[in-house]
């Protein structure tokens, strides 16, 4: 990938992240609040710019930090894909 591109991608997804873990700090719903889901979806869109981050980090792409946005992205978007056995897959990566 062009360096300048990639730098590119990596800024505006840091921006972002930045946006969107304020977004789901200043969200005011807790579990069990009808707008839950609004929140956990903002706390999917953060676990995937994680994705991004990790897959164009400098240097080899670290297999621990790819399995923990895995873990997190399986775990959170099973709650809107229930059946799909997306935790039980997630759990796979939990390393702990």
């Amino acid at each position: 990938m062009d360096e300048a591109i990639k730098q590119d991608i990596v800024s505006l997804g840091r921006k972002a992240h930045d946006l969107t873990e304020a977004a789901y700090r200043t969200h005011p719903s807790t579990r069990g609040d009808a707008a839950w889901a609004d929140k956990q979806r903002i706390l999917l869109a953060d676990m995937a710019l994680h994705l991004l981050q990790t897959a164009l980090a400098d240097g080899a792409l670290s297999a621990d930090a790819l399995k923990q946005n895995l873990y997190a992205i399986l775990t959170v978007s099973d709650q809107f894909i229930p059946g799909c056995g997306l935790k039980a897959s997630a759990d796979q990566f939990d390393g702990r």
